[in-house]
């Protein structure tokens, strides 16, 4: 017990000394100041960071980068694909047919259209910029639909190369007294003939699954006497 007091007593008297030392020295304001000082410049640091405007950081280039993409040599010698579109549309959108081209062109197809005869039974179809561009689907008139099956199968268009094009033909029934007639993947055909709005085609059903189709420009009004 004895040597626990002295122990306690000879500690207190060097952390009474300590404090002697440190008074002497200054220490203890010294520590005080320096704490106030970190303290006021973080906040400074804190207010500068609030007020000034935030920038954004930009990543310099990278010289590698900016050499034109290589091609891979497997598809390097192919040629470019070959674009159905007029150069006019390319350039400056969709070409609309005038009411004369219109005209024009219809009348040329119900000219042909009297001539073939009733030995084939035939029908015109004028062409929209839709038709002409962007359907995949081709409604076939109403009044033909006695000529046609009653369920899907595929058709043949022959155009007047006698290039034969197997498309696919829709039959569907809405309703008791109405029927959707439809040559599907037309927008293929479409584009191969670079159809334009205005154009007007003659399909002749010279088989019962075959039509030979007649193409009548808008175009060529501008170049024929009227």
């Amino acid at each position: 017990m004895a040597e626990a007091n002295s122990y306690e007593e000879q500690r207190r008297r060097r952390v009474k000394d300590n404090k002697c030392k440190l008074d002497e020295l200054g220490l203890h304001n010294l520590s005080a100041d320096a704490v106030r000082q970190a303290a006021a410049k973080q906040w400074r640091s804190c207010i500068l960071v609030y007020l000034l405007p935030q920038t954004k950081l930009v990543k310099p280039r990278n010289p590698v980068m900016d050499v034109p993409t290589r091609r891979s040599g497997r598809i390097a010698n192919i040629a470019e694909q070959p674009s159905y579109r007029p150069a006019e549309t390319q350039r400056n959108g969709p070409v609309y047919a005038t009411k004369e081209e219109r005209a024009y062109a219809i009348t040329k197809a119900e000219e042909l259209k009297d001539q073939l005869g009733s030995g084939h039974p035939a029908f015109i179809k004028p062409m929209s910029h839709g038709y002409a561009t962007k359907s995949d689907s081709l409604k076939i008139p109403m009044n033909f639909r006695q000529h046609l099956p009653v369920h899907d199968e595929m058709m043949v268009l022959v155009d007047e190369m006698n290039n034969e094009f197997h498309l696919l033909y829709s039959f569907k029934k809405h309703r008791a007294d109405h029927y959707n007639h439809r040559i599907n993947q037309w927008k293929g055909f479409a584009a191969e003939h670079e159809l334009a709005d205005g154009d007007c085609l003659v399909f002749q059903l010279i088989e019962s699954r075959k039509f030979k189709v007649y193409i009548f420009r808008a175009s060529s009004y501008n170049k024929n006497d009227h």
